[in-house]
């Protein structure tokens, strides 16, 4: 599944998700445009680490739901790589509040980023990936977005709608040769997961049928996999990793 001179680019892939899955395509020879809004140094770090794996990268910053920031990254991609041939929509934050106690601002925030990031990313590197030969559109969502999570009804109702807007994308980008996929990932273990209680992730692993939490690699193996040529007749779909959950 070489990515040999592949222009790819992942949204938030600072660290977590988005830094496995720019190591993992960097290792196959991409170019990647690792995209960060403010955490700079783990930026470099991931470029880094793409550069010692095989690839190339650079370093974009911007707010993706800021659509100005968005033509910005789009320019450091051209002018670093040239035309995209994949995007990895892979920014989202959380805003975790019981509905009742959840504010409009929180979540308005989540839709902004989670969906409206995906649409500015989208459209601005659409002709791109229209143009590309295998040009490649990969959203990234969540478990979440399919079985709802106490608290996180904005982060839930955001990840959900990546599911319909992949495979709308789907079927218009088909007209020109290309595709769009949806991967869910199940609980990963970031940053984020292991600064969940100890009690509260012993729970989360005991609904897991494989009994353990995704690694950040699992992810990444099915983004490269999406991403390469070996995929050219997988379209519209959503792919859950996620150890099982919904057996």
């Amino acid at each position: 599944m070489s990515m040999e001179g592949r222009t790819c680019v992942i949204t938030g892939s600072a660290r977590g998700i988005g830094r496995g899955i720019a190591e993992h395509l960097g290792s196959d020879g991409a170019n990647v445009v690792v995209n960060y809004r403010s955490s700079e140094d783990a930026a470099h770090e991931t470029v880094d680490a793409v550069e010692s794996a095989g690839g190339n990268a650079v370093a974009a910053q911007a707010d993706v739901a800021n659509r100005e920031a968005v033509e910005r990254l789009r320019d450091v991609c051209h002018e670093a790589f040239g035309p995209a041939d994949v995007l990895v929509n892979n920014a989202g934050i959380t805003a975790d509040h019981q509905f009742t106690e959840m504010t409009r601002e929180e979540w308005d925030r989540v839709m902004d980023v989670n969906l409206g990031g995906m649409f500015n990313c989208t459209q601005e590197f659409y002709d791109d990936i229209w143009n590309a030969e295998e040009g490649r559109l990969i959203n990234i969502s969540s478990v979440v977005g399919k079985q709802g999570n106490f608290g996180q009804a904005n982060y839930a109702a955001a990840k959900s709608g990546m599911f319909g807007f992949t495979r709308t994308i789907a079927l218009e980008l088909a007209q020109g040769g290309s595709t769009a996929n949806c991967v869910a990932p199940g609980f990963t273990r970031t940053d984020m997961v292991e600064s969940v209680p100890d009690k509260v992730l012993d729970r989360i692993i005991a609904g897991i049928p494989l009994e353990r939490l995704a690694e950040v690699e699992d992810i990444a193996a099915v983004v490269r996999f999406l991403a390469s040529e070996d995929s050219s007749y997988v379209t519209g779909e959503v792919i859950d990793v996620n150890g099982g959950m919904d057996l």
